[in-house]
């Protein structure tokens, strides 16, 4: 039986959706109807695990996967053997501490001798021992935010994306504990095999988040300016420049980040450069 490549990912939550699309972003066809706990890949030795989240870490660690996608907030809280090899870019949220929005909050020493509900006590644990703070720990799953509403805390330490589900409960976000984004993992001791199937799945991982921090611009450019342009757009090793049918034009086609885009397309402007189209790209192979 040829070897094939185990990873577990969410089977629903936060980063279950782009743990999905991440693989099929991927090439790799698999199926994932509802309730499915297990799918073989159609064409990529790959098979996948559909787990919940607080699962993942220890799956991965027991050998039981090879890999996993699980958020730095879930693996900081299990505190498994296993080996972080990617950031991926999605699922960004923060760990933080929330009070009533009456409370007039100084400093973090404002928890001491507080109750505090979380389904993080390692983590806030850590944290509250590192600024000399000790509190009273409620360890709780799910609805962490209605804690002090119903007397069972004074505040809480929760996740926090956008931070409407706080305000909504009559809380305020007063202090960071840690930030979070999706990572891929792997178990220790992973054999030749799979580390070669690994290394092909990285390798296509890493070509679709480079695709996505990036995007393809292509101009038309006045010869007497073509080398200050050039200049503004770099490239991967430089533009693609090539002769326009009106004389004394040029078409200049590059690849700029997409947190310099606005600067970039700024300059060329006053550089007279003219017709910028901006693409998405599927994969940049580097």
């Amino acid at each position: 039986m040829d070897r094939k490549l185990k990873i577990a990912i969410q089977k629903s939550g936060r980063l279950s959706d782009d743990s999905v699309k991440l693989l099929k972003k991927c090439g790799i066809s698999f199926g994932n109807g509802l309730g499915k706990l297990r799918s073989e890949a159609n064409n990529f030795p790959l098979e996948i695990f559909f787990l919940r989240d607080d699962d993942i870490p220890n799956y991965v660690e027991d050998s039981v996967a090879d890999i996993g996608i699980v958020g730095e907030n879930v693996l900081a809280e299990k505190d498994c053997e296993v080996e972080t090899i990617e950031k991926l870019g999605f699922g960004k949220c923060r760990l933080s501490l929330a009070l009533p929005k009456s409370f007039e909050y100084v400093s973090v020493k404002d928890f001491e001798g507080k109750r505090i509900a979380t389904s993080y006590p390692k983590i806030l644990g850590n944290f509250l021992s590192k600024n000399n703070v000790e509190a009273e720990l409620h360890t709780i799953s799910g609805s962490v935010e209605i804690a002090p509403s119903i007397g069972l805390a004074d505040a809480v330490c929760d996740i926090v994306s956008s931070g409407s589900t706080l305000f909504t409960n009559g809380l305020k976000e007063v202090e960071t504990v840690m930030r979070s984004e999706a990572v891929l993992i792997k178990r220790k001791g992973l054999d030749e095999d799979s580390q070669k199937l690994l290394n092909k799945l990285l390798f296509r991982i890493r070509a679709g988040k480079s695709a996505e921090e990036n995007k393809y611009i292509l101009l038309n450019a006045p010869n007497e300016n073509l080398e200050k342009i050039i200049e503004i757009l770099p490239g991967m090793r430089s533009p693609s420049v090539l002769p326009l049918a009106e004389s004394g034009w040029s078409s200049v086609h590059s690849v700029i980040n997409e947190n310099d885009f606005w600067e970039v397309v700024e300059n060329l402007k006053t550089e007279g450069a003219e017709g910028v189209l901006v693409l998405s790209i599927d994969q940049m192979i580097q």
